[in-house]
């Protein structure tokens, strides 16, 4: 069974997507927007004072077009 996501501080998952190897390009408001070259559409993490939840990571991986265990993976790191 697949590890479930555990709801993450924003910064952790900023950390996560610098790894696989986004770069943030520019926030409006409180939403930071992240580019990768010949990635197709950009990656916008919601950066506010709370947990982000599981739901909205899940959404973030699957943009990102990773796998949940790679995100994970990158997350221990």
């Amino acid at each position: 069974m697949a590890e479930r996501l555990p709801s993450l501080r924003p910064q952790q998952v900023l950390r996560v997507l610098h790894h696989a190897g986004f770069a943030i390009h520019h926030q409006t408001g409180s939403h930071v927007i992240l580019y990768k070259e010949g990635h197709p559409r950009p990656i916008t993490v919601p950066r506010h004072n709370r947990d982000t939840k599981r739901g909205i990571v899940a959404g973030i991986i699957a943009d990102a077009g990773l796998s949940r265990e790679e995100f994970l993976e990158l997350l221990r790191e």
